[in-house]
């Protein structure tokens, strides 16, 4: 290359680099966070005046089955008062969690995650729930009352509520008599815990026995996933899923849900989840009973999935409690697992998951030990490397043996050139007796792709790492490099890889083989920045083993530098 073409790449190089920066501060930002409502915000109503947006009956103005037919209601709900469209919503404060409740069935219309931010350079906490006009994501719980239409319009004991540093849970009461039933509605909200135990409390009054039940529901329409990085490739699954017995874990997507593709199971246990990237909300009704699971869409267009419970009779002077858990907030493993069984699923490793799971486990080991995901991330290379050289060595020293016998290689290709069928039948008979896989080259990164793949998933889907940091600019090992360093630093690391691999005997391929680093800089830009670390953490090692290797063949004086007779 001259100095003329090498004076005008450089600073070509340079411009593309800056524009590449500069297209990441412009585009590559979040959508807007949902404001926080205040306590005397009335949730948004739909066109018929209904505040939960359902427009059905016979559960409290919930989409749910009936208790007979299993099949979805569909008469409309009354229209509310002016008064009902005013009301005070009721705010619930923990240490993890912001919450309001909407007296008018009870409902809780938003929910912030007190420990997670919107972004690093903001101090606003993430809003999982919300219902305004930049999106309508709630959870909904219904009592299906016998003889009673619409929603129940419950009386708190209060409009505000705290949990103290002296507490370790905080109760909130809804309180309201149904034709002789008197119905408690409770909320139970646990320190340090995102899962919300729901109940009813019904004591009836009456002279006749009455039957409810149950019904818990999420609501979420078809915007965006505000917690989903921007970059290429890091799309996450948003949608709802299913759990019961016989299938774990079940993702159904908004499409389906809109086409009504789903059909209803009643299953013992069981849970039903709204999921997307690093946050979810999942309902999980009692495993020791029958629940009904169904998905449906409101009056609104919302996405519903939803449980129903078995139906309860509840005699003359008897009482009865129907209960259920809702989690609202991070997919962290431990704390979905004391949930409901296989909750845990909804942190989705993807089709590796069998790979992704032990490499989540070690890291989190690992970085209980160091305290620092980067370096964990470091450590997890360095452990996976170890384990995987028996591989490697093997395919290193293959193409050591190729690198030394190049000229040997190359007398054949020069001799035989004209004749390719000859050529390739020589050079099969002296990779044979050298004992050469021309292959050989290929293995260590057909081994790394599976372990890759499944890191990029675990490392896309932990929250543990979203705006967890490492050293100097990387403040977000989940996101990408802002100022695109460690990309470049991988693609150095794979070109001086190259340097220690023989030249492919074809030019169309040794020139293939020169773009690789350059294309694998590329998509790398937008790649998680822990995911970076661990690829040039990788090369770097397989750099010192390649090179240890290579020198050690190419002094070793068994190795046949004899010409090939002709």
């Amino acid at each position: 290359m001259d100095v003329k073409r090498l004076l005008l790449l450089i600073p070509l190089a340079v411009l593309a680099y800056l524009l590449v920066v500069q297209w990441n501060q412009d585009y590559g930002q979040l959508g807007e966070q949902p404001s926080s409502p205040t306590v005397s915000e009335a949730p948004r109503n739909d066109a018929s005046g209904n505040a939960d947006g359902s427009g059905n009956t016979g559960e409290e103005g919930l989409a749910a089955p009936t208790a007979d037919t299993g099949s979805p209601a569909g008469n409309a709900m009354p229209e509310e008062s002016e008064a009902n469209n005013r009301r005070s919503l009721i705010s619930v404060a923990t240490d993890v969690l912001d919450v309001r409740i909407d007296p008018q069935g009870g409902d809780i219309v938003y929910a912030a995650l007190l420990e997670h931010q919107y972004s690093l350079d903001s101090q606003q906490p993430f809003v999982l729930l919300s219902d305004n006009d930049a999106r309508s994501y709630v959870a909904k719980s219904g009592l299906q009352l016998e003889g009673h239409d619409g929603r129940i319009a419950f009386t708190p004991e209060r409009t505000s509520y705290r949990l103290d540093q002296e507490d370790e849970a905080v109760t909130v009461n809804l309180t309201a008599t149904i034709k002789g039933v008197e119905v408690i509605k409770r909320f139970t909200f646990h320190r340090d815990n995102y899962a919300v135990d729901v109940s009813y409390h019904l004591a009836n009054a009456g002279d006749a026995p009455v039957t409810a039940r149950f019904i818990g529901q999420l609501a979420r329409d078809g915007s965006p996933d505000p917690s989903s990085g921007g970059g290429v490739g890091m799309s996450s699954y948003l949608g709802a899923a299913y759990s019961s017995p016989d299938n774990h874990y079940e993702k159904i997507d908004f499409d389906d849900i809109q086409e009504g593709a789903f059909k209803n199971r009643d299953v013992q246990g069981g849970w039903v989840a709204m999921i997307q990237h690093y946050f979810t909300s999942a309902w999980a009704p009692s495993q020791n009973q029958q629940n009904l699971y169904y998905a449906t869409t409101d009056s609104r267009g919302r996405n519903v999935a939803a449980f129903a419970g078995p139906v309860e009779s509840i005699s003359p002077g008897g009482e009865a409690d129907l209960e259920a858990t809702l989690y609202m907030g991070p997919k962290i493993q431990e704390r979905l697992e004391a949930v409901a069984p296989y909750l845990e699923l909804t942190v989705d490793f993807g089709w590796l998951w069998f790979l992704a799971n032990p490499l989540f486990w070690l890291l989190d080991k690992i970085h209980g030990l160091l305290g620092n995901w980067g370096w964990s991330i470091v450590m997890l290379t360095v452990i996976v490397k170890i384990v995987l050289f028996p591989l490697s060595a093997t395919a290193y020293k293959s193409m050591a043996k190729m690198r030394k016998l190049g000229p040997e290689m190359q007398r054949i290709k020069e001799q035989f050139g004209s004749d390719r069928q000859k050529m390739s039948q020589e050079m099969m008979k002296f990779y044979q007796k050298e004992k050469i896989n021309p292959l050989g080259g290929c293995l260590p990164i057909l081994i790394q792709m599976p372990v890759f793949i499944a890191l990029y998933w675990m490392l896309m889907e932990s929250v543990e790492l979203r705006h967890a940091p490492f050293i100097l600019w990387i403040h977000d090992l989940s996101m990408k490099d802002p100022y695109f360093v460690l990309p470049i630093l991988m693609g150095i690391s794979m070109f001086v890889q190259q340097l220690l691999n023989p030249t492919p005997p074809d030019p169309m391929q040794a020139k293939i083989m020169k773009m690789l680093p350059i294309i694998f800089t590329f998509f790398f830009l937008w790649f998680p920045a822990g995911l970076v670390i661990y690829w040039i953490v990788n090369n770097t090692i397989s750099i010192i083993q390649q090179w240890i290797i290579t020198r050690k063949i190419e002094s070793d004086p068994s190795t046949s530098r004899s010409t090939p007779a002709k």
